[in-house]
């Protein structure tokens, strides 16, 4: 089947290393698609739960598929998230076709992008990380037993049920949460004079308008694959939320090539000379967008 040629792929929150992730679902998607720039906004790889050593081979034919793509011209951008926070000292670098950052500025037919992950929303991550750890544990333990009780009603016949998304829809405080994540993240779009905002953190797709006095952006979700298993797409100037469970895909299989290449060689394809470049500073778009750091977005986000 034929693979579709798309300009941006943006995806958030796989969590490989965890229970809750879906992996093959992920990886079917990825061999479907064929797009020019992939970015990878966050909490891909989930190395907070690292220590309990839970990486099937699903799990790892996702980063080869990742790492395949980028040996045959795809631009990867990892943007670093909470999950996967480690990596953030080593950004910005460039390995070949896959970029290490914190934060992504891109250009879509004149129009200006800015991508990062979401955390420094999150002022229990901010200033209690232990909790958040914490939290990130019960939730993984949440999937798995959500996991049992959708093959036991698949056995009988009805549909999936998400007890992580009913529990988040049923209390005040998580909704309150979401909305002020969104407003927050469109309002310093607004303030930096950035058409779109895109985010990902809270395992919420969404594509919604925002306004206030001071303009318009447009905020986008890239939503996650644990529960809504999304991402967000982009060509011919439009954005699409892309959900898995909607798409009647046929078996996509890895291809040849891929299947018969180990990790040493996909590395070795991506990587040029100079094995590690650290790159420059990041794309500005004005003075003011320098002193949006992760402190002074902290400092923006207090109410969230």
């Amino acid at each position: 089947m034929k693979k579709r040629k798309l300009e941006l792929v943006i995806i958030s929150d796989v969590h490989l290393g965890t229970y809750g992730c879906h992996a093959e679902e992920l990886l079917a998607y990825l061999n479907s698609i064929q797009p020019k720039k992939l970015v990878l906004n966050g909490d891909i790889i989930d190395i907070w739960q690292f220590k309990k050593r839970y990486f099937p081979p699903s799990h790892l034919k996702v980063l080869r598929k990742i790492i395949g793509m980028a040996s045959k011209g795809t631009e990867v951008h990892y943007i670093t998230g909470n999950h996967d926070e480690m990596l953030r000292k080593f950004a910005p670098a460039t390995m070949g076709q896959v970029h290490i950052a914190n934060k992504l500025v891109l250009g879509l037919d004149g129009k200006k992008a800015w991508i990062f992950h979401g955390d420094v929303f999150d002022v229990s991550i901010q200033n209690a990380k232990w909790l958040a750890k914490l939290g990130a544990y019960g939730y993984d333990f949440l999937i798995l037993i959500n996991r049992w009780m959708n093959w036991c009603l698949l056995k009988m016949g009805r549909e999936r049920y998400s007890l992580s998304k009913r529990i988040k829809n049923s209390v005040k405080g998580a909704v309150k949460y979401i909305h002020n994540f969104e407003r927050t993240a469109a309002d310093l779009a607004i303030e930096n004079h950035f058409d779109y905002v895109i985010c990902g953190h809270i395992h919420q797709p969404k594509k919604e308008i925002h306004t206030n006095r001071f303009g318009k952006t447009i905020y986008l979700n890239s939503g996650d694959w644990v529960e809504n298993l999304t991402a967000l797409e982009y060509s011919f100037k439009r954005w699409r939320i892309y959900h898995y469970n909607h798409d009647k895909l046929s078996p996509f299989f890895a291809d040849e090539e891929l299947k018969e290449m180990d990790m040493n060689e996909l590395i070795a394809s991506i990587t040029s000379k100079k094995e590690l470049e650290v790159e420059g500073e990041f794309p500005k778009f004005g003075e003011d967008l320098n002193t949006l750091d992760q402190e002074g977005l902290s400092q923006d986000a207090d109410g969230v």
